[in-house]
């Protein structure tokens, strides 16, 4: 049997309230190797939509599980004997880090594993709005627009700003209290390079990527490794039936991905078997991006 070694370590995850999601899977999977999660969250506003939009994978279903609270996630934890408590707080506010780190701290003690998997995407493009047309779709359903300073504030103040800080908070705690093990795993996407139709959320998502390397540089010398998982398509809710069999067809190993296929690779990395691990970007993907 393989010890993660990851028992009674403090794990902080951030983007935890979809219970379809890639946080829940993540948390639970620490759960159950005795760690203790604290979750953070955000809900967003969406739409009221009819109960009946909302049983089939797309856009409608995806933004109702966005509205939720973790009381789901953190319920499913502990009912198995897991230790797990969460906070609500909006990312691109600077001054709830520190705060998220002292709520965790209060709740389980210092933070060992620190997880960076909340985002905001919202599609943009290139393409002039004359262009695009009122009811323009671009990813499954959900509405694309053109970019703007707000849309590019937006995506970068979450997917690049926000875990910039969280990693330097993580480190300035790390570094005060002599301590010589830690975990940042942070999570980008596939399309981070360049990504057509979401070029804000890519491009903010290639920030982290980079932001991810130089952390690894500097913070290897206090026992702290750096590593990404860069995702393909994960089954979260967003994706409708078609768009999955489509993708399915494209991937090698001809299905979408689920998050516990996240979380494992995640728990991976924070897992003494990758102790000898930074600095790296690891496709999560079935195949869909390989490195060259």
């Amino acid at each position: 049997m393989i010890d993660s070694g990851l028992y009674n370590k403090v794990v902080l995850l951030t983007g935890g309230n979809n219970p379809y999601g890639i946080g829940a899977a993540t948390a639970k999977a620490f759960a159950a190797q005795g760690a203790r999660v604290f979750i953070q969250y955000f809900r967003s506003s969406s739409q009221r939509v009819e109960e009946s939009e909302v049983r089939v994978p797309g856009e409608a279903f995806y933004l109702a599980q966005q509205t939720k609270s973790t009381d789901e996630v953190v319920r499913a934890i502990r009912e198995r004997g897991g230790q797990a408590e969460a906070w609500e707080a909006d990312l691109s506010d600077t001054a709830a880090i520190p705060e998220l780190f002292d709520r965790a701290e209060r709740a389980f003690g210092a933070v060992e594993v620190l997880i960076n998997n909340a985002a905001h995407c919202q599609p943009d493009t290139f393409i002039p709005r004359s262009q695009l047309g009122f009811d323009s779709r671009a990813v499954d359903g959900f509405p694309m627009s053109s970019i703007t300073a707000e849309s590019h504030d937006q995506h970068f103040a979450v997917n690049s700003r926000a875990v910039a800080l969280m990693m330097a908070e993580f480190a300035r705690r790390h570094i005060a209290r002599h301590a010589s093990w830690g975990r940042i795993i942070n999570v980008s996407t596939d399309g981070a390079a360049g990504f057509r139709s979401e070029v804000s959320y890519g491009a903010s998502k290639h920030a982290l990527e980079s932001y991810s390397r130089a952390a690894a540089i500097e913070l290897g010398q206090y026992g702290i490794t750096v590593n990404i998982a860069s995702l393909g398509p994960i089954q979260t809710g967003w994706i409708s039936p078609e768009l999955e069999r489509q993708v399915a067809v494209e991937t090698p190993l001809r299905r979408v991905g689920r998050p516990d296929d996240v979380a494992d690779v995640i728990l991976f990395l924070a897992s003494e078997q990758a102790r000898w691990l930074t600095g790296q970007l690891i496709y999560v993907s079935g195949g869909h991006q390989m490195s060259l």
